[in-house]
This record gives C-alpha cells, structure tokens and sequence, in this order.
C-alpha cells in the first residue's frame, strides 16, 4: 500500500466495510488497524500496521436540517459527493482542503485547513458531534461536552484514537456557485507575507509561490483573494448558471510519466509562465468556478503520477508569525539554489485549531511537492531543523519522512495525546506505519 506521494510503499492487510454495524467487530477482533478513506493522505498515515480498513463504503448522507443547516453523513462519504449534492441547493462545507477526492472523516482525522482558516479557522473547529467505534468496538458519541476529551483528540489525531462512523457539521449558506477572485502582485517573500496579512477580511485567501526565484525576486507570489459571489455579480457574466455543476476531470495521466519531465527546466518554464499570467488576471477582479478556485489540480486525475514510480513528497509546514520572514526566506533560498523547484508551492496564513494533534497554530503554512529522490530527503532534514527550532512544525496528514525528533519537538501536546490513547486502549487496537514511526 501507498499514500497520494506513492513514497513510502508498506504491507499491510486489506479489509473492506460496507455496513456501520459491522465496524464494532471488525475493531474488537483487531489489533495494528487504521481506518482508510480514499488515500489522498500522502505517506504513511492511513496504512496500518498490521491491517486497513477500506471505509469508502460508509458512505451515507443521513439527515440535513435545513433550519440549522447541519448535515449529518457517514465518516466514508466523500467530500465531492456533498458538494455535489448541496452546493446547486445553495451551501457549501464550511471548510474545504485543496481536493474534494477525501472522505469526511479523513477531513475529520486530519483536522484539514483550507484557504479560510485565516478567518474560519480548521475543519475540526465546525463539527459539532461525531460518533466513534473505539477500542473495544462500542460506540461513542463525541462533541465538545460529550466525552471531550476525546473529541479532542480525535480532531487532528490521524484516525489512533478509533473509527470514525459519522460526522455532523453545520454547511455555509451560498447565494450562487461561483467566487470573486482578486489577485495581487508580489515581488518577493516580503510582500507576499504582507499581501496575506492585507487580505486577512476575505473570506479566502492564499498565495501560490516561485519558488525557484532569487535574489531581490525570492519568493514572488501571486495571492488570490475570493469572496462567495452575490447573484448580481453572477448576473454580469453571459449565460452564466447560479450554481454551475462541478468540473469534469478533462485529463487523466493513465501511466507513470518519465522522472526527468519534472526538473528545473521545465518547473522555471512552468513558474514563469503561470507568474505572467497571473499579472494578466491581477489587472481587474474575476469570477472563478468554485470547482476551479477550490480544487484546481483535480481536473487531471492521477496527478501524483507525474512524478514517476519514485513517488513524491509534499513538505508542509507551520512557522510562527514572528520567525515567518527569515524562516520561509532560508527555506525557499535553499530551495532555488539547490534546483529542486516545486510546480505546486502554496503558502497560507493559519490560526490556532483546538485538536492535540492538529496541525495548524498561528503564523503560515508553506506546501511544496518534491520528488523523492536521496538529495531531497537530505535537504528536508536540514529544513525540518529550521522549522522546529523556533517553535514550528510539519504537518502529518502530508508527513512521509520526519523524525521522531522533529515530531516531538514540533507537538507540545503529544504527551497528553499518548495518555488517552493508553486510557482508553487505543494503543492496543489502532496503529498506522505513521504511528509506528513516530512512536506515537
């Protein structure tokens, strides 16, 4: 088995579920098992140990109260199949990752941020209820009063803590299907940071990076800002639909492109080519397909294929706002000179979510893809240095290769996490490679 970045590869044991009442003894006569959605975690997090379970067939919506709008769905239901059916009734999630091929639990499990949480904060902040298959198969119902702590640990603890069977979650009233979209110029790392500090009232906000730009250019971006657009602005636009279906994906990579496409030539290519044309698109506002501005890479199916049999790595981390500057400059400095350029480097403006193991904290969040080769993973290390050392982290929902050091160094709360997992004997029942390897 493999993450989304196909690296690294494990075995494990493979079971598949289709029914909530079977999951309480499949979990009792278990031990080494971790629930897996649709896999688009990009390492090692939803292997387990010993064996996976498939949960993509718990995949049931079960009520939507339109007076309070909270929708109540099984943890295997996939994100695209509720935007699908609720965004053309006029609502959207309240909180979205950058792809709508994950299930709601696995949001839940990872405690996803999206381009929001500036203002919104993560998903885990929006669920109000969640019921759980724990250790001993029982079932438990989980909310911020309702065995608390728990939930707690649940949001953000990468599915150690039990199964997730279902999830409530109140969506986002919407009056159409489309975004307004600002995009702003920026010359280097400094202005970028200050663009996303300026853009903290929009609802959305991120910026994509040059990351193999340098000197007095390091680190220009260009940082889109949208809004929900009003139907008078849709009204604007010839033929457009309120609420416009979701965007077929028009490409699929059906094998394994060559590992050389992806070098430095073809990423400055790449880079300087999207750079110009977002200085095109900066000249007025636009409106923008929410499939488009939320989810732009799932229009090519199999996508991580492009970085050959090797697989890919994605780096993301958090660095606190006061280090962000010098910390973000090191990084992408390094990563100019040294050639190993991402096509996909998405920095963010984060705050602080609630979960013992969620990811986020105040500051930004830089993403980058990478090949998987030996000279990456030597310069991560070095970088994994950087980001821990003035108080930050990497994010394990992307994580394939951090140390034990660097996670315990950049989780403060780890301990407490570790308690609950041998207070309700979590630790017997639900393990994943990830865990193995951070001897969580």
């Amino acid at each position: 088995m493999e993450g989304w970045g196909r690296y690294p590869r494990h075995e494990s044991e493979v079971m598949d579920c289709r029914s909530p009442e079977a999951l309480g003894g499949i979990v009792a006569s278990r031990a080494g098992l971790i629930a897996r959605g649709n896999g688009r975690s990009y390492g090692d997090a939803a292997i387990g140990e010993h064996s996976t379970l498939m949960c993509a067939g718990l995949n049931r919506m079960k009520r939507f109260d339109a007076t309070d709008r909270v929708l109540t769905v099984e943890g295997g239901i996939m994100l695209s199949d509720v935007l699908r059916s609720l965004v053309p009734r006029g609502y959207f999630p309240p909180v979205v990752p950058g792809t709508k091929f994950v299930t709601i639990g696995g949001m839940v499990a990872s405690d996803v941020h999206g381009k929001n949480h500036h203002r919104d904060g993560g998903f885990g902040d929006h669920v109000s209820e969640l019921k759980l298959v724990g250790a001993g198969g029982e079932i438990l119902t989980c909310s911020r009063t309702q065995n608390a702590e728990l939930f707690e640990a649940t949001v953000g603890g990468m599915g150690l803590t039990g199964i997730i069977a279902e999830v409530s979650f109140p969506m986002r009233p919407i009056e159409t299907g489309w975004i307004a979209q600002k995009t702003t110029v920026a010359e280097n790392l400094g202005k970028a940071l200050e663009a996303l500090r300026q853009s903290e009232d929009a609802t959305y906000s991120v910026a994509w990076i040059d990351c193999l730009s340098k000197g007095a250019s390091l680190g220009r971006s260009l940082i889109f800002a949208g809004e929900h657009a009003t139907p008078d602005q849709v009204a604007a636009m010839p033929k457009a639909d309120l609420f416009p279906s979701p965007n077929n994906a028009s490409l699929s990579l059906p094998f394994d492109m060559p590992a050389w496409l992806l070098n430095k030539a073809s990423v400055t290519a790449f880079n300087e080519l999207y750079f110009r044309s977002g200085i095109r698109k900066a000249a007025k506002p636009s409106l923008v397909h929410w499939d488009e501005y939320f989810f732009p890479l799932d229009r090519i199916l199999q996508w991580n294929r492009l970085y050959g049999k090797r697989g890919f790595l994605q780096h993301q981390c958090m660095v606190p706002d006061a280090e962000a500057l010098p910390v973000l400059t090191s990084i992408l400095d390094r990563f100019a000179h040294s050639g190993k350029g991402s096509f996909l480097a998405v920095l963010k403006k984060l705050r602080g979510s609630a979960g013992l193991l969620s990811f986020a904290a105040p500051g930004y969040t830089l993403a980058l893809d990478l090949p998987a080769t030996q000279e990456v993973l030597r310069l991560l290390g070095e970088i994994d240095e950087l980001v821990v050392k003035v108080g930050g982290r990497l994010y394990l929902a992307k994580d394939a290769r951090q140390s034990r050091h660097t996670f315990e160094a950049g989780y403060p709360r780890l301990d407490a996490f570790k308690e609950l997992r041998r207070a309700t004997e979590a630790d017997r029942r639900f393990n994943s490679r990830l865990a193995k390897r951070l001897g969580i």
